[in-house]
């Protein structure tokens, strides 16, 4: 290979990069992790790919380290590509990991938020979720440039590390309020300082050419990396039952996986055309790279599928019409081009669509209230700033701020956070009603609009946040200003007087509003 480092292949427009994904397993030394180094010397020695991907606790089970086994594979001469996600550590612990990667020399980061804990150790862990990912990513930025802490005699500043993070986007969603959100969520991580993104996982040709436009049409240069997995029927099912949250397998594809397990190869060959072909598609598309995986895959498998996807490319619009696996009524960002198959540059008109959830009369009452009483300029924000200022310190703060959790546990379920998003998210508790307590846009697992982590029981409170501003014709509001994570100096303190006396992370909004005036 003639420049085998993932940074420069993927920012290099001559080189389409490959990423194999191996999954590490639980143990420290069981056969999962030996086949996992035995899969690194041969793509080592092959040099046909650029990076190997190491998952994180997937499924929210535990498995061995991403970072101390992407350790061992770095000295094998290839690099890994390190899965980082938020759902196990708080912010401290995620500020250590970077340090020792750094020091490992193990720059290549793909931040997510993760997958929700289902089992460990004498049950369920806890989750944590202190951070996600737009403020790791903010992290990492700040670490390549030299970040700055309050030390003992001042501001100190460390040596810039040398990250180069991705994060993860998802064009395979049903609804229109999902796939909005997912693409405001996406406008935030780069914001935030990713330098590539990952695909989630799907077999629609429209939704794949979609994230390309999107990002194109966003004006975003950060190079874009197309998933795929070499499907058996078994992670098809289960995909299909959404037993994998955020990967998307249609009936009719399942239905054409379940016949090809009767070829005398029970469908092995089938598999690895069908990924070859996704290749050739995502190379004419104008993809950056491809990062592939699949449960037991050998070495020789991700070779034969880089070389049949490169004999295919030439004549890759030939081959869309073997992924026409669209949604049942999902919705698409851009209008259909019937020329190709794919999409027009156009986008579609989203002011009548059917709302994806139901908007409450509590959100019209937050509303007014919110008006009368959260607006710098109005009459009772300056009332309430006058009583804040008075009541702070006192007697009455513990009382006002018992009336105040009580009112907010009944309307809102609170958990007395302290530092409250109510006013970003359209009226709806990140901290109480999403289970990953994402702040800035929601997880990859939803389906049809439903929470991963409660499927069928509970909407995912983008869903419902995106109808709510919507409905006002504020949805925009979603893509604005990254929220930052809860301040635990304020957990069990009045929001209400941490907003007026500016505590809170609305403090540099309330005073950017007051400069302009």
């Amino acid at each position: 290979m003639e420049n085998n480092s993932f940074k420069n292949a993927l920012l290099d427009p001559r080189i389409f990069s490959v990423t194999w994904e191996l999954v590490p397993g639980r143990g420290a030394k069981e056969t999962a992790q030996e086949n996992v180094l035995a899969s690194a010397r041969h793509a080592a020695d092959g040099e046909k790919v650029h990076a190997l991907s190491l998952t994180d606790n997937p499924g929210g089970t535990p498995a061995m380290s991403a970072d101390f086994i992407g350790c061992e594979i770095l000295k094998l001469g290839i690099e890994p590509l390190v899965h980082f996600s938020c759902k196990d550590k708080n912010r401290s612990s995620i500020e250590s990991q970077l340090y020792a990667l750094d020091r490992a020399g193990v720059r290549n980061l793909l931040v997510m938020t993760g997958d929700y804990p289902v089992s460990g150790y004498m049950g369920r862990p806890s989750p944590v979720f202190d951070l996600d990912p737009t403020h790791v990513l903010q992290l990492i930025s700040e670490m390549n440039k030299s970040l700055e802490y309050q030390g003992p005699k001042g501001i100190s500043r460390l040596k810039p590390s040398d990250f180069f993070a991705g994060a993860v986007v998802s064009p395979f969603k049903a609804t229109e309020a999902e796939q909005m959100a997912q693409y405001y969520k996406l406008k935030k991580k780069i914001d935030a300082g990713a330098q590539f993104i990952v695909t989630q996982l799907g077999y629609d040709a429209r939704k794949i050419h979609e994230a390309f436009l999107f990002l194109k049409q966003s004006g975003f240069s950060v190079p874009i990396v197309g998933n795929i997995y070499i499907l058996p029927y078994g992670a098809a099912k289960m995909m299909n039952n959404n037993e994998l949250p955020g990967s998307v397998v249609t009936d009719k594809l399942l239905a054409e996986i379940d016949q090809e397990r009767n070829n005398p190869d029970k469908g092995v060959n089938a598999r690895i055309l069908r990924a070859a072909r996704m290749y050739a598609i995502m190379k004419g598309i104008g993809f950056n790279g491809v990062h592939i995986g699949g449960h037991n895959i050998k070495y020789e498998q991700v070779e034969e599928i880089i070389r049949q996807g490169e004999a295919l490319a030439p004549q890759w619009t030939e081959l869309i019409k073997y992924f026409d696996y669209p949604m049942e009524n999902g919705f698409y960002y851009f209008e259909r081009d019937p020329k190709t198959g794919l999409n027009k540059e156009t986008q579609i008109n989203r002011q009548f669509a059917k709302s994806s959830a139901k908007v409450e009369i509590s959100y019209s009452i937050s509303r007014f209230f919110h008006m009368l009483m959260f607006e710098p300029g109005k009459k009772l924000y300056g009332v309430m700033k006058t009583i804040s200022r008075k009541i702070a310190g006192s007697i009455m703060e513990n009382i006002f701020h018992k009336l105040e959790h009580l009112t907010k546990v009944v309307i809102f379920d609170c958990k007395d956070c302290g530092d409250c998003a109510l006013i970003d998210i359209a009226y709806l508790c990140p901290m109480s009603q999403c289970p990953k307590n994402q702040r800035n846009g929601p997880c990859g697992g939803s389906y049809q609009g439903w929470c991963e982590v409660y499927p069928f029981k509970k909407q995912c409170i983008y869903v419902r946040a995106y109808a709510r501003l919507k409905k006002h014709g504020q949805e925009a509001q979603l893509e604005k200003n990254i929220i930052p994570p809860c301040d635990w100096d304020l957990h069990q303190t009045s929001s209400w007087l941490n907003f007026y006396l500016e505590k809170d992370h609305t403090a540099n909004k309330q005073k950017t509003a007051s400069s302009k005036k």
